[in-house]
């Protein structure tokens, strides 16, 4: 079934328009967002349940207008009273801080004539079916999950569904997007000699209540993990040949040369990859990708928070560093062309250069010959946490768990927690072996720094490298 368009922005589309269509006699570039974003969050535990908002729900619209020297936003959570909203914006434009500052004069956007609209479809609508319903089957869930292992606490299931309508107006686009994405995860609690241990399952996509489905099957795996942790080791650290699984490949891409290339870090100098376009920087093997367009999760979109369309830009292709990601005003003070990332928390916040779906591309090589390959190391799997310093190059990356290799086996034995730490370069151009495995997850968000959180997604394949590990 398609995705329904907010029948609130429908309403209001029409004086909007007038509005952007009056504002753009008198200035160069006008720009208007629409948002309409509903959705619930359940969880389900022992001891309760939950019902709420989601964090993601808003209401609202943002205005950008060039006023001769730079750009300048008006945001505002109602449309009924537009002559009122018109003269504030003028007001805002009017009373521009950098017109005789010597700051660097931003160009004018030129936009392409657009007119688009985009319907997603789904299998089953989560806001068709009853709280009481959802959490009934989310109970079973725990339960179900409970009687797995008599070493469990207490089992958590979560789901949660977000309906996202945008508009996006300008005297020379008028686009419209409706998706409904859902994540949900299981958790496992246990206790035993080591303490209090967790595993925890992710899973995501542009989806409705079908979702759910993947989430009970989620639940034996995430009980072995709660007992693997239970039994866990501490690793000797040291330099070892490792394996990562999609998971934290896919938060070595997001960390290593997602953050890295987001190019209002260029305009900043915040970024040493500024000065590495065209250069190696991994080896050979590895591609790496980013877009809105680039996969199916739920950071995929027709457009983005500035309207432009999503895209697939390639980030790596054979170990070279061939391009990076920008939101629109980065583009212009670059020279460059926009790749569809500029996304907002909120339509009263600022747009930034922001991830999407940000991956390894698959390669030939098996798992089964990765972990032959080694004489001593360990597979990491799953991530809890990252950071990276993009203008150092430095990265942290923490694995859940890892899982011991001696003489090509798995031993059995399991180490965690497993911090993963180096030079970005060092760390990708060690990679040997790409696995044709391929999972991408958008179950988490990310933040610029230690704020504006957004949806991202982020996987691939195994990959196999050297890395040093605590």
């Amino acid at each position: 079934m398609n995705v329904s368009f907010s029948p609130y922005l429908k309403e209001k589309k029409a004086s909007l328009k007038e509005m952007v269509s009056r504002l753009s006699r008198d200035y160069a570039y006008v720009s208007l967002l629409g948002t309409d974003v509903s959705g619930t969050a359940y969880m389900v535990t022992r001891t309760g349940t939950s019902v709420s908002d989601s964090f993601w729900a808003e209401r609202g619209f943002v205005c950008r207008i060039y006023n001769g020297t730079s750009y300048s936003e008006y945001s505002f959570n109602g449309a009924e009273d537009l002559k009122e909203t018109e003269k504030a914006i003028r007001r805002t434009a009017e009373e521009n801080p950098f017109k005789d500052s010597g700051r660097k004069k931003y160009p004018v956007l030129d936009e392409e004539e657009i007119t688009r609209s985009f319907s997603d479809s789904i299998e089953e609508n989560p806001e068709e079916i009853s709280p009481r319903d959802i959490i009934a089957l989310m109970t079973e869930y725990r339960d179900e999950g409970i009687a797995l292992s008599d070493q469990i606490i207490d089992m958590r299931i979560r789901y949660e569904h977000v309906k996202t309508s945008k508009l996006f107006l300008s005297s020379r686009r008028d686009l419209e997007q409706s998706y409904l994405w859902s994540n949900g995860f299981a958790v496992a609690i246990g206790k035993g000699g080591k303490g209090i241990q967790y595993g925890f399952r992710p899973s995501s996509g542009l989806a409705g209540y079908e979702i759910m489905k993947e989430i009970r099957a989620t639940l034996p795996v995430t009980v072995r993990e709660m007992e693997d942790l239970l039994k866990a080791d501490r690793l000797i650290p040291g330099e070892y040949d490792i394996i990562c699984n999609p998971s934290m490949s896919g938060l070595i891409a997001h960390e290593a040369f997602g953050h890295g290339v987001e190019m209002d870090m260029f305009v900043k100098d915040r970024a040493l990859a500024k000065d590495y376009m065209g250069k190696p920087v991994a080896s050979p093997q590895v591609e790496m990708h980013d877009g809105a367009a680039a996969e199916r999760e739920v950071s995929s979109y027709l457009f983005d928070d500035e309207g432009t369309l999503g895209t697939d830009t390639c980030i790596i292709e054979g170990g070279i560093l061939k391009s990076g990601i920008a939101d629109n005003l980065s583009a212009l003070l670059l020279n460059r062309k926009p790749t569809g990332n500029g996304k907002r928390q909120s339509f009263e916040r600022k747009a930034y250069t922001r991830m999407t779906n940000t991956f390894f591309s698959p390669g030939t090589d098996s798992l089964e010959d990765m972990i032959g390959a080694i004489k001593k190391g360990y597979l990491l799997e799953n991530f809890s946490s990252g950071m990276e310093d993009p203008k150092n190059w430095g990265i942290q990356c923490v694995s859940v768990l890892g899982r011991e290799i001696i003489d090509g086996k798995l031993t059995g034995r399991i180490v965690a927690p497993v911090y993963l730490t180096g030079y970005v370069p060092d760390l990708l151009q060690a990679i040997d072996m790409v696995s044709p495995d391929f999972e991408l997850s958008g179950s988490g968000a990310c933040g610029k720094g230690h704020k504006e959180m957004v949806k991202t997604s982020t996987g691939g394949p195994y990959i196999k490298t050297k890395g040093r590990l605590a």
